[in-house]
């Protein structure tokens, strides 16, 4: 039986330290994406693509900033919803949304100007989930909370 969630859910990312972000569930969506305020490419010792980024998981708190760095699964062409094309690099990491946690693949680029800072689509949900997009937070509680103020 799947689990019912809502158009909009809290998250954490565990391997990225983001104890809290709100993610849109967006089944139009093929891919998920992070917001990152910026990101860098490089390749470690073994010549294999990493990216480091900086992202603030929750917007009205600039106060709020996480440094991290994950390996490059893939770059990838993607299609933003106004229909401009952008090479992103794709990351895997682990979600936990309520008690569940799976992988999800995930593209990075700057949201800055949408509402919500995590996007994801309809891989990441991996047929889990029974979507009701007339509801809000059904698994997911406020995580805003486990951010301290002043915490960078």
């Amino acid at each position: 039986m799947m689990t019912e969630i809502g158009w909009r859910e809290w998250v954490s990312l565990p391997d990225l330290d983001v104890p809290g972000i709100k993610a849109k569930i967006d089944t139009g969506a093929r891919t998920s994406v992070l917001h990152t305020a910026e990101y860098e490419c490089f390749e470690d010792e073994e010549e294999q693509p990493w990216v480091r980024f900086t992202l603030h998981p929750l917007k009205k708190r600039k106060d709020c900033l996480r440094q991290g760095q994950a390996r490059v699964k893939a770059f990838r062409e993607v299609k933003d919803s106004g229909g401009h094309i952008e090479k992103r690099p794709f990351i895997e990491t682990r979600v936990r949304l309520g008690d569940l946690e799976w992988l999800i693949e995930l593209s990075l680029t700057n949201r800055e100007q949408m509402r919500f800072r995590m996007l994801i689509g309809r891989r990441g949900l991996e047929s889990r989930f029974l979507v009701n997009p007339a509801k809000s937070y059904l698994v997911g509680k406020n995580l805003s909370a486990r951010y301290r103020v002043g915490e960078k």
